[in-house]
């Protein structure tokens, strides 16, 4: 396997961990800079292995030099196509959560606490062993657990539903790897690996931990656990490479109920906080779908979507955040009036919404055009109910702007103004938002060949409908009514072809 030329995913694990030990017993002050310094850290690192591995021109590469050679297997720690871009997503996350967060929230929001769920986040990006997802995905419940137990916030809901999803995924890995049913233990273990994916992502009906969390924990820790989407990593990297097609089917068929289901729950809600659970439950649902298109039309699409959920609803959430951390609870029944208090949040939220439904200029445009694109080419009623949960989700952010910043005026003597650390958290997620969208190509280009990859694990195995779709993904790709920003790589597509010749 390639080697980078630094030890740059061991850092960006590493750094955090170490930040956390340091937080944990630092005077508020101390820590927020510990803090600071650490997802900083991890940042920078993450982003030099994305870039490493673009100079080395492969797919997949590990640390060159690396302490955890000892262990069963060795380095577990790298970085592909599909992972280069999550890795600095999630660590950009933190970072900017971590940097609005004000220091009057620091007695209910760990720093220290958030540090280790962002080691445990990135190793979990970094991982593709099929233990070592396992032993992280259950190490990543832990932090929202100790949050609620510390608040005194009752724990039945997430204890349980992350409960069964590490029973199943524990049993499913094992049914694979052990091969204990024969012949069928790698179809039986796929099944029992998509039900715990449906769990950790929220698809309805075992969607009632996600609203709980939101309400019940730190709005911050609620975003960092939710917004890095390790449900659709799971199923990346444990259901799409082998499990049968009918059993994709059956997760795509409930990840678009649940993107319909929430889009919609979304437009009744009282609390803010509860809207914007279900409108990135809505939206986490779209890249769970794509996820199971198997074409690469659709798979690019997902992928895409990825990075804009990301991107976007994190913009969102923080901006809501702040907005939050001024008034306390939002009350989405009434008119809160404070676009004349706080005109900068106004249009951050206004921005930063219309980014998650794909306004076009922003990066979601791109995304959703492709993830319609590919769904209307394997069933189009799947393309018209993307358009139908689209829409929703639009009237859904505009209600909720019209709520809480317009149709009164705030009377109030404290200063709603933006602080220059949250200023400057949001406002890099803006030119983000408005960089892919301006330049989609790097981005799209870069999806597509993780996709093609993806796909071309899965034909391997000897999936016929991996086959198929990825046949059906290259003739489109020679039709006219293929998208201009998808780019053209007929002159190396020998080397990368997704159909056995």
């Amino acid at each position: 396997m390639n080697q980078l030329h630094l030890p740059l995913l061991e850092v960006a694990v590493f750094v955090p961990l170490a930040g956390a030990l340091l937080a944990r017993r630092a005077e508020p002050d101390r820590a927020r800079r510990v803090a600071m310094f650490a997802s900083g850290a991890a940042v920078a690192a993450s982003v030099a292995a994305w870039f490493d591995l673009a100079v080395l021109r492969a797919f997949e590469a590990h640390d060159g030099v690396t302490l955890l050679g000892w262990l069963p297997g060795g380095d577990p720690f790298a970085v592909d196509e599909l992972s280069a871009p999550l890795l600095p997503l999630a660590a950009l996350i933190y970072f900017l959560t971590i940097l609005a967060t004000l220091r009057t929230k620091s007695a209910r929001f760990s720093l220290g606490m958030t540090l280790l769920s962002e080691s445990i986040v990135l190793a979990t990006l970094a991982t593709k062993s099929s233990w070592g997802l396992l032993l992280l995905l259950a190490a990543g419940v832990v932090p929202p657990a100790v949050e609620l137990r510390r608040r005194g916030e009752s724990r039945r809901a997430f204890v349980l539903h992350m409960g069964a999803f590490l029973v199943l995924l524990s049993a499913g890995v094992a049914t694979q790897q052990f091969d204990a049913l024969g012949a069928n233990s790698e179809a039986i273990g796929a099944c029992l690996i998509a039900l715990a994916v449906l769990i950790r992502s929220g698809v309805f009906p075992l969607h009632c931990w996600f609203p709980d969390l939101f309400e019940r924990a730190s709005f911050g820790t609620a975003i960092l656990f939710t917004t890095p989407l390790a449900g659709p990593y799971a199923a990346l990297r444990l259901v799409l490479p082998t499990a049968p097609g009918w059993v994709l089917t059956l997760v795509a068929v409930a990840a678009l109920a649940t993107a319909v289901y929430a889009a919609g729950m979304s437009l009744v809600q009282r609390d803010a906080r509860r809207f914007f659970a279900y409108l990135l439950l809505s939206q986490a649902s779209l890249v769970l779908l794509g996820l199971e298109l198997t074409s690469t039309l659709g798979l690019t699409g997902a992928l895409c979507v990825w990075l804009s959920v990301g991107l976007a609803m994190t913009g969102f959430g923080l901006t809501l955040r702040c907005v939050e951390s001024r008034v306390g609870r939002i009350d989405l029944q009434r008119y809160n009036g404070l676009h004349d208090a706080a005109p900068t949040l106004s249009g951050l939220f206004l921005l930063t919404g219309m980014a998650s439904i794909g306004f076009p200029g922003t990066i979601g445009f791109v995304a959703l055009e492709l993830l319609v694109e590919g769904a209307v080419h394997s069933a189009p009623t799947i393309g018209m109910l993307l358009l139908l949960t689209t829409a929703l989700n639009g009237v859904a952010v505009m209600r909720a702007y019209f709520q809480v910043f317009t149709g009164a005026r705030h009377a109030g003597t404290i200063d709603l103004r933006v602080r220059p650390s949250e200023n400057i958290a949001v406002l890099v997620l803006s030119l983000l938002i408005l960089g892919g969208g301006l330049a989609p190509q790097p981005g799209v280009a870069s999806r597509e060949h993780a996709a093609e990859a993806l796909l071309e694990q899965r034909a391997s195995r000897g999936e016929p409908d991996a086959m198929d779709n990825a046949a059906a993904g290259e003739s489109t790709a020679t039709e006219n009514t293929q998208p201009q920003f998808l780019p053209d790589h007929s002159s190396d597509r020998p080397a990368r072809a997704l159909v056995l010749q």
